[in-house]
């Protein structure tokens, strides 16, 4: 056994050990609004459901590792006291993602996401209106656990109204686990399909992704395209350029086609295989 004393090692390397022991991991997708009503939303994987009566959640903004500073949603939950938790299945994962990228504040990440902001009914801040389940909530509790970075912060919060897609649903109206095919975290890059097991996704780029909301229209409301191909396709930091499209389509041997949905499920066959920069050429050689 190799034996540790979290005191004697790195937070970032006890942080690891951590969430890969600790797995998979239920995703928290939270919605707050700030104190001037700027939307934000960002993924956190230390959290769960902990009463039914009355309906609690609790979910954990930890202080960054790196430089002890916090995230935008603790602010936010101080300041509003208000909050909706989204659940996260397969169909908004790569979204999910690339939302977690560390944009400035007052940055929409629904917008940056390619994701739908639905009024809530009870709070302020908005539900995500792509996933299946959301949770609007009231924060009852802030507690914090430290001052140094890797610190968690319980935001301890009530379940004031619920929402459920009733595609999700089986015939007795109890949810169904395969319809709803949730996504758990993990250590590292690696998540959980609940019904199929684990697979990776690269951390968001170190640098700010372009986000959906940069990818143009034609591409955008594809209809071959899915919202986790846009999602890929927002996170990287630039287009490519005219003159490496214009390299690209003089030396591929790729048909590019009058077509834009041949040329979508063409470069949607190289997301699938991770080549998101040849995907990228495809999408913009027309």
């Amino acid at each position: 056994m190799l034996s540790i004393d979290p005191k004697e090692i790195p937070t970032a390397k006890l942080h690891g050990y951590l969430l890969g022991a600790v797995a998979p991991r239920p995703i928290a997708f939270a919605s707050t609004i700030d104190a001037e009503g700027n939307p934000n939303l960002s993924p956190y994987s230390f959290f769960n459901v902990f009463s039914a009566n009355p309906p609690i959640m609790i979910f954990s903004p930890a202080r960054r590792v790196r430089n002890n500073t916090t995230k935008h949603t603790l602010e936010n939950a101080l300041a509003t006291k208000e909050v909706v938790i989204n659940v996260v299945n397969h169909a908004i994962v790569q979204q999910m993602s690339l939302s977690s990228t560390e944009y400035a504040a007052g940055v929409n990440e629904f917008e940056k996401a390619g994701l739908t902001m639905l009024p809530s009914e009870k709070v302020k801040p908005f539900r995500v209106a792509e996933s299946p389940a959301q949770f609007e909530c009231k924060v009852k509790e802030v507690v914090s656990l430290g001052n140094e970075g890797g610190a968690g912060n319980l935001i301890i919060c009530e379940v004031v109204k619920l929402h459920i897609n009733e595609d999700v649903l089986n015939d007795r109206g109890t949810i169904d686990h395969y319809k709803i095919d949730l996504v758990a975290r993990a250590g590292g890059s690696f998540y959980s399909r609940a019904r199929d097991g684990f697979f990776e996704i690269p951390k968001p780029i170190s640098t700010l992704g372009i986000g959906v909301d940069q990818i143009p229209e034609d591409i955008r409301t594809s209809t071959v395209l899915t919202g986790n191909d846009l999602g890929i396709l927002g996170n990287v930091e630039k287009l490519p350029t005219e003159a490496e499209i214009q390299e690209f389509k003089q030396t591929t041997e790729i048909t590019i086609s009058d077509i834009l949905e041949t040329n979508h499920k063409a470069a949607q066959a190289f997301l699938a295989k991770g080549d998101v920069q040849t995907a990228w050429k495809i999408l913009l050689a027309k």
